[in-house]
This record gives C-alpha cells, sequence and structure tokens, in this order.
C-alpha cells in the first residue's frame, strides 16, 4: 500500500509539475509573440495605405505621386517619418481641407515604416477594438490560459484594456528605439469624433498622458487629427509639449492650381484661366469641392449646387420662426436666432472690411474672436454646437468665421432675403416677450370688503401692504 501510495503520488507530482512548466512555457512564450505581433504591425506596408489606393483608384504600392501638394505637406512628412521628435501633434482645420489625404500621402512616401493609424469612435468599445486592429494586439482575448481562471481578461472595461494596449506599444518601442534609433508614430484620426463627455475626457486625457511623456522620451510620436476646436480646447489643459498644425483652404494660385490638374486627370482636358477663376470666387480653395466640381460634366452648375446645399443645410438647422412662434420652442429658437445674429453680423463686417478678396491669396472671409462671437450671440455655449455642426469655423487662433466660402455665400443670401432684417427682429422680440412672461408673477388680491382699498407703500423692509376698509356715513348711522 505505502509503495503504491507512493508512485502515485510521484506520478501525480510529475504530471503537476509538467502542467505548471508548460504553463509558464506558453505564457512566456505568448508575451513574447504578442511584442513581436505589435511590431510587425508596423513594419513597411500598412492596410490603411491599401484601402486609400483602391478609394482612390490607383494601384498599390502607386507608381508616383498623384497628389495636391500643400504648404503643410513637408512638415507633416518630417512628423510622420518619425524625423521631427520631442512633441506630439494636432491637426485642425475644416472638414475637407485634405488633413487625412496629407498624412496618407506621407505614410505613403515611407511606405508606412513605423506608422499605425485608426480612425477614432464615439464608443469606448469600438475605439478599443480600432486600436487593436492598428496594433495587432488581442487583448488577451486568445490566451488560453483564460480557461483556466475565475474571470478572463475581458471582465473589465475599454478604458483599461486601452491602457494594457499602450503598455505593450512603449515595450515594443524601446525595443526598436535601440534598433532604427527614431520613435514609432502613432496617428489618430478624426478625433472630433469621440464625445465630449466624461469618458471622453477620460479617454482624451489617457492618449494625453501617454503622448506627453513619449514625447520626452522620443519613443513614440502621437498625432491627432480633429476638425473641432474644442479637441484642441481640450488637449491645451494639459499640454505642455503638442504642436498645432493649422490646416486651412488652399491660396488661390494653389487652389486654381489643384483644379487644373484634377480635371485634367478626369476628363483630360486644360481649362482656361478664365473658367478656373469664376470656379474658385464661386467655391474656394476647399479640395473637397474643387474635387467634386472637377468631376463633373457642368462645373458651374455643381458649384451653384455646392451653394444650395450649404444653404440648406443652415436653414435647416436653424433658421428662425418669426413673431408667430409657439412658446414651446422656446429654447431651439434661442439657438437658431444666435445662428443667424452671428450670421448677419459677418456679412454685416464684410461690408465694413477694407479688403474681402486679395488678387493672390483669394478670398478673405470676414470673423470674429471667439469672445466678440459670443458677445454677438450673446450666448458663451452655442458656438462650439455651430462648429459640430460645420454652420461656423473656430480656427486654431480663435477666430469664428463661416465654415466655407460656400457657405458664407449662403449667408449673404440669406441676409439679402427682402424682409429678413424685419423677420429677425421680430423673431428677436418674441423671444423676450416669452421671457418677460417667464419672469413675471401675478398678483391676485381677494375678499375685499365693499368699498375697501389695498395700501400700498415702501417700507423699510421691502413693500408693505394694508386693508383701508370703506368709513360709515354718519348720516347712515342715523
Amino acid at each position: 500500500m505505502v509503495e503504491s501510495a507512493a508512485t502515485s503520488f510521484a506520478s501525480i507530482l510529475v504530471l503537476g509539475a509538467g502542467f505548471a512548466i508548460a504553463g509558464y512555457v506558453y505564457h512566456k512564450s505568448y508575451k513574447r509573440l504578442v511584442l513581436k505581433k505589435m511590431a510587425n504591425a508596423f513594419e513597411p506596408g500598412d492596410p490603411v495605405l491599401e484601402l486609400a489606393a483602391i478609394g482612390k483608384g490607383l494601384p498599390y504600392p502607386p507608381a508616383g505621386t498623384h497628389w495636391v501638394q500643400r504648404p503643410e505637406q513637408a512638415r507633416v512628412d518630417e512628423i510622420v517619418s518619425g524625423r521631427e521628435v520631442g512633441h506630439y501633434h494636432l491637426l485642425i482645420g475644416e472638414k475637407g481641407t485634405g488633413k487625412s489625404s496629407m498624412l496618407l500621402e506621407a505614410m505613403r512616401r515611407v511606405d508606412g515604416d513605423g506608422i499605425a493609424m485608426f480612425e477614432a469612435h464615439a464608443d469606448l468599445e469600438i475605439f478599443r477594438i480600432r486600436l487593436g486592429k492598428a496594433l495587432d494586439y488581442e487583448f488577451h482575448e486568445d490566451y488560453i490560459g483564460a480557461y483556466f481562471s475565475e474571470k478572463g481578461p475581458r471582465d473589465t472595461t475599454a478604458l483599461l484594456d486601452i491602457e494594457r494596449a499602450l503598455n505593450k506599444l512603449e515595450k515594443v518601442a524601446l525595443l526598436r528605439r535601440a534598433e532604427v534609433g527614431r520613435p514609432l508614430v502613432l496617428i489618430i484620426n478624426q478625433m472630433h469624433l469621440i464625445r465630449d463627455d466624461e469618458d471622453g475626457k477620460d479617454l482624451i486625457e489617457l492618449l494625453q498622458q501617454r503622448a506627453e511623456q513619449w514625447a520626452a522620451s522620443n519613443l513614440v510620436t502621437m498625432v491627432f487629427n480633429s476638425d473641432d476646436y474644442w479637441v484642441y480646447e481640450r488637449l491645451k489643459q494639459l499640454a505642455t509639449r503638442m504642436e498645432v498644425l493649422s490646416v486651412v483652404d488652399l491660396p488661390k494660385t494653389q487652389a486654381i492650381d489643384a483644379l487644373s490638374k484634377y480635371r485634367q486627370r478626369y476628363f483630360n482636358e486644360t481649362l482656361d484661366g478664365r473658367m478656373l477663376e469664376e470656379i474658385y470666387d464661386r467655391v474656394g480653395g476647399r479640395l473637397t469641392f474643387l474635387n467634386r466640381v472637377a468631376r463633373s460634366n457642368n462645373m458651374l452648375e455643381t458649384c451653384d449646387n455646392i451653394l444650395e446645399v450649404e444653404k440648406t443645410w443652415f436653414l435647416n438647422q436653424c433658421w428662425i420662426l418669426g413673431e408667430e412662434m409657439d412658446d414651446d420652442v422656446m429654447d431651439q429658437q434661442k439657438w437658431a436666432s444666435a445662428a443667424v445674429v452671428l450670421a448677419t453680423a459677418l456679412v454685416d463686417k464684410e461690408d465694413d472690411m477694407e479688403r474681402t478678396y486679395d488678387p493672390k491669396t483669394g478670398h478673405v472671409l470676414p470673423s470674429f474672436p471667439m469672445h466678440k462671437a459670443q458677445q454677438i450671440m450673446t450666448r458663451s455655449d452655442f458656438v462650439r454646437d455651430f462648429d459640430r455642426l460645420n454652420l461656423f469655423s473656430i480656427t486654431s487662433n480663435a477666430q469664428v468665421r463661416a465654415s466655407s466660402v460656400p457657405m458664407h455665400r449662403a449667408f449673404k443670401q440669406i441676409v439679402a432675403e427682402p424682409g429678413f432684417r424685419e423677420h429677425l427682429q421680430a423673431t428677436i422680440d418674441r423671444i423676450a416677450a416669452i421671457e418677460s412672461l417667464g419672469r413675471t408673477r401675478e398678483l391676485v388680491a381677494k375678499d375685499l370688503v365693499l368699498g375697501g382699498k389695498y395700501e400700498i407703500r415702501k417700507a423699510a423692509k421691502g413693500v408693505e401692504v394694508t386693508l383701508k376698509e370703506k368709513e360709515e356715513d354718519e348720516d347712515v348711522g342715523k
């Protein structure tokens, strides 16, 4: 019996030791595999580049450049290639100015070597998945050891998973810096899609803390791309190593050159200077508008359609209802009237400007400093919503103006309509009347004795009200 027991114990001990050693070896090899997979995500070639090439109808890898060179492209090339170190960067500008395209072009020039890029999202779980896909990181969801534990590795929050992924990225960056000598680059596109709430604030703070730390140690250069000004405000609170690159519409000369190249590529047609000038006057230097016009068979009609779309968008979002409006729409009309008042002020300011069009640089849109725009609207909480809806634009130096040249032209058409200013004033008066009714309190006096009076007089502490009864006639008493 003793011999059998000893044999059984020895067998169990050897089996347990074997399982323990196998588990330890698997755990160590799994961790090495995770780092290796993440390092491979920064090797030359990137799915983002391939998708971008397919979307533009180009071969991958492209044989030559098909890109309109922007003035900021050289700076973006320095950042994305890892040659500029010690800072992290925020690209900010209106939708359609070419920020994402510049980043993709810079990636293409180095074939994505040392670069990872993904799109942000409002939902933290989706943000986590996209980050994992860009880094080739599974968040330990494929770890077999989870079957033998009481709680799986996903019994946590998305924010903690993002922190784990960034921890792994830091280890990969340390190894790569020893080999290559330049930092990795992590690009987060569409940062404005993150919600401006507590969860979004926590996520942005987490990303910025890592960006500050990695910029100081030259491990990873993080690049944030945003259309909206509020992202800049959020980052500026804690920023010490952040560099801001403002991307605006192309100047006139470059816009005309881009339109000519687009048209030559799509239709093999050379436009005359007069047509190029006319198109620029109507849509300005916004790349997305120039590309849309160049693809059209009737370019001037497309310019008019762009203007009509912008005008319709503004009217649908914030048109005013006049003096007949119901008091139930009071809050919405406050928001709408503020937008219309600001648009009217911008149109009026253009009339007072000495120069609204420069022969070399092109359109000079009127603008107000952000604090002045808030004063004009008499509200400080609306202007950021206008920026999110692309009704107005807040530039990186806090100047508020129309979101584009077609939008400003739409403002001018709306303000020039017969009876517009009277309609606006009637709406403002109606809002003031409704607010006055809301602040008014009615005092009802009851149970007056026949012929009696209330006597109201100012007292030392407020107002004193007394009841004075009617005096009886002495003749009636007799």
